[in-house]
């Protein structure tokens, strides 16, 4: 795909409205300690490589990451190519309701798991006095997120001591600035380490490391093993340097290490690039030539001073978090100016009004989004681009039944538009490989699919090694899922050079759903199916998983194919398939009603073995789908609204998230602010053991989603809820404040975007709309719902039209 020609073309279409700026209130992260625990530390990232920084005083580390970095190769060989002749006989146990038989059937439809993304090392800078934690006072650790800059400072013997970090995307390097008002200076060794096979090497003022990862490994919940061999696997090259104004005050140690001597100032840059070419190249035979990609970086870069570097990050940087800025309120002083986990926890035990932290947490969404997801297909993963395990919970792969696609709802409503392309380029991806998978295990023979996880290799089968639990490994709706963000950058953008190229791969996505659906009791249903993580349990007593007709597979099945058919009609193309289409959706299983008022989730009214259970797949067409609405479907959106208060408000991270925009879209502003509010619970670092540990779903001190452990999506979920909660919008309107809660009442959003290709800034007071204005991106019309009344609004591309109320 043509990443780059478009990249361009979406940021001149976003620079359109501009002229916002940040909230003027500081959008920082700030601490009075060094982080002791990974949740606890400050991420940093420039979209492809980041680092984890602990903040330390005699001691600093920071953990180094790449994008690119996985075990494995390209999956080119289908685990299971018979698997697909054992469909018929689960759908005739199904047929038989032997639920038993059948789950045990489809474990034969089951392939390999995924590969893990690895942490690439550590750099640790160690001052050489044994007693330089002694006579420090006044230290602080902050993130300014509204720069992208982490920094330390702290007062040594009565001098100042600083040290500022940032990882720059337009000079692909990780910088840290060290300086020191002491009489000594610096004195400290530098050294790199890596829990991989690796060699380093010290020279003049520069380290040179070199090394490789496992050509293949198992999640840490199966066989926790790597398989490494010098000859095969992804390679990875890093440099670092330290540069001073006497560059004799560098010296380099047989050791590998650095050592830099008395310098009152120092600047070291850090350069990380891998072998990885591609989904479909292997790394270590047809890989990037990553040597010299990371000579040039380091040449370039150190040809630059630090001001220069300085200032070309944070104005790339600003060129995107800019956009937006939010006004939620004023926080009390007397709170604003505790640090911030002081202050997640006085929300979270005392109930405190802290509107500023609220604010804070939506933009600290988007500048994630903006650290991790700026890669050319290789999305943001489980953990965004933050790993320090090389067994990391789930492998920090790409689940596809939430985590990969909430990731990205944000990045269209909070103005981060070409942000999506790694991802868009990756389910592109996803269609060549999943082409195979749909023949081989389910023996469909038109487009393609996706089944629970995927990896940077594009691997699109179902898991579980034919001994997986059918619950989590055997589903196959992540292509038809993840394809509506196809539709979604459209809407938004109104590109149709960009929907013509990505149109085929959501069409495919579609046929897979029409190859796999069955005609049953005069419907058209899944059989088999699951619905992601939970299961149902039978009149006898049976807890299953497998069944027919499940909610959720029908509910993504036809948000695709309503998307399908959209996009073909808009194109103008592919009548015959749209009518195949509008065939299908009228013969499609409709959704049902349970006896408590439920919207079921399994093709009979059976009870959940967990009526709390995290997942809420079935209620997919409230959100992130769009076939479900209070004003639509009234009916339906008040079933959804009964299966919310029977799983209650006890969840992890990432399902908090997903309900304050379910909560959203049935306009329910007091639930989906309590639920907001459950979203930024203070939850303690995982290994922390004093008598203060908090586990469960919430945030980290370090604003990080807790799952917990550690997943990434529920920020991005609870970013996109925020704007939900003001704005909402479909192709053909926008409702304004739909779910405004009372404790935001007065306020003001700039920079939002709404479907049509509309950007929003607004003004509200005592929860009425008094300013409005809209930017168009394109030539477009709508209609606007505010304050109880109808707009009717045609604009030009680049019109701007502002109103008070």
């Amino acid at each position: 795909m043509k990443y780059l020609k478009k990249n361009v073309c979406l940021l001149l279409l976003s620079l359109v409205g501009l002229g916002t700026k940040a909230d003027e209130r500081p959008l920082k992260l700030h601490y009075d300690r060094p982080a002791e625990y990974f949740e606890e530390a400050l991420v940093i990232g420039n979209g492809q490589m980041g680092a984890i920084v602990y903040g330390g005083v005699a001691e600093e580390v920071l953990s180094l990451n790449d994008l690119t970095l996985w075990t494995g190769e390209p999956d080119r060989k289908v685990h299971s190519p018979e698997a697909h002749k054992a469909i018929p006989e689960i759908r005739e146990a199904l047929d038989k309701e032997d639920y038993r038989k059948a789950t045990h059937l489809y474990k034969k439809v089951q392939g390999h798991y995924s590969e893990n993304y690895q942490p690439l090392g550590t750099l640790t800078i160690k001052h050489v006095d044994e007693e330089y934690g002694k006579g420090v006072s006044g230290y602080e650790r902050s993130l300014d997120i509204s720069t992208a800059l982490a920094k330390t400072s702290y007062t040594k013997d009565g001098k100042g001591v600083t040290a500022e970090y940032f990882a720059s995307a337009p000079d692909s390097v990780i910088v840290v600035r060290l300086t020191s008002a002491t009489e000594k200076g610096i004195h400290a060794t530098v050294s790199f380490d890596s829990q991989l096979p690796y060699s380093a090497t010290a020279e003049g003022d520069a380290i040179a490391a070199t090394g490789y990862a496992a050509y293949h490994s198992y999640p840490n919940y199966h066989w926790a093993r790597h398989h490494y061999d010098p000859e095969r696997g992804t390679r990875f090259r890093t440099l670092v340097r330290i540069l001073t104004p006497d560059q004799g005050q560098v010296k380099a140690f047989p050791s590998g290490e650095l050592r830099i001597c008395g310098a009152k100032e120092a600047t070291i840059l850090i350069v990380m690039t891998t072998s990885f070419n591609g989904f479909d190249k292997d790394p270590a035979k047809e890989g990037r030539d990553y040597m010299t990609m990371a000579t040039r970086r380091m040449e370039q870069a150190s040809r630059k001073t630090y001001a220069d570097l300085r200032t070309s990050h944070v104005n790339d940087y600003k060129r995107l978090f800019d956009r937006v800025s939010l006004d939620l309120g004023a926080t009390d002083r007397s709170i604003s100016s505790l640090t911030t986990d002081q202050q997640l926890k006085r929300y979270t035990d005392e109930n405190q009004t802290n509107p500023e932290l609220e604010a804070l947490y939506f933009q600290y969404g988007r500048y994630l989004l903006i650290s991790c997801s700026r890669t050319p297909a290789v999305p943001a993963n489980l953990q965004g681009l933050w790993n320090e395990s090389l067994l990391p919970p789930w492998s920090s792969n790409y689940t596809t039944n939430i985590n990969m696609e909430e990731n990205y709802w944000a990045v269209e409503t909070a103005n981060l538009s070409e942000l999506h392309y790694p991802l868009l380029d990756f389910i592109v991806n996803l269609s060549k490989t999943g082409g195979e998978t749909a023949k081989a295990y389910y023996g469909v023979d038109r487009g393609w699919c996706l089944g629970h996880n995927t990896d940077i290799w594009a691997m699109t089968c179902p898991v579980g090694l034919n001994d997986g639990d059918p619950m989590w490994a055997s589903w196959n709706m992540g292509g038809a899922w993840a394809s509506t963000h196809i539709w979604e950058h459209y809407l938004f953008t109104g590109d149709k050079d960009f929907l013509r190229e990505y149109y085929p791969v959501l069409k495919g996505a579609a046929e897979f759903c029409l190859g796999w659906l069955v005609e049953k009791n005069g419907k058209l249903m899944t059989s088999p199916g699951t619905s992601p993580e939970n299961r149902y349990v039978t009149p006898d007593g049976y807890a299953g998983s497998v069944l027919y007709g499940n909610m959720s597979d029908l509910a993504m099945i036809r948000e695709c194919l309503m998307d399908a058919r959209e996009a073909a009609t808009t194109l103008g193309t592919d009548k015959s398939f749209c009518k195949e289409v509008e065939r299908a959706l009228k013969r499609l299983q409709p959704y049902k009603i349970g006896k408590k008022g439920n919207l079921q989730e399994w093709y009979h009214d059976w009870e959940d073995q967990d009526p709390q259970h995290r997942h809420q797949s079935h209620l997919f067409g409230l959100y992130p789908g769009h076939h479900i609405s209070v004003a639509e479907t009234p009916d339906l959106a008040k079933a959804c609204a009964k299966t919310l208060e029977i799983k209650g408000d006890n969840t992890t991270g990432w399902s908090t998230g997903w309900r304050v925009n379910l909560f959203a879209r049935l306009k329910d502003s007091k639930n989906a602010y309590h639920i907001y509010r459950k979203l930024l619970k203070y939850v303690s670092p995982d290994k922390y053991k004093g008598d203060d540990a908090r586990r469960g779903g919430g945030t980290y001190p370090n604003l990080l989603d807790a799952h917990s452990p550690f997943q990434i999506d529920g920020n991005f979920g609870g970013c996109a809820g925020v704007v939900e909660m003001l704005m909402q919008s479909t192709r053909e309107g926008i409702t304004l404040l739909p779910a405004l809660p009372e404790q935001w009442k007065d306020g003001s959003v700039k920079g939002i975007c709404a479907r049509g290709g509309f950007v929003v800034d607004m003004e509200w007071k005592d929860g009425r709309v008094t300013s409005l204005t809209l930017t168009a991106r394109n030539n477009a019309k709508t209609k606007i719902l505010v304050n109880g009344k109808t707009l009717n609004v045609k604009m030009k591309k680049g019109e701007v039209r502002s109103e008070k109320f």
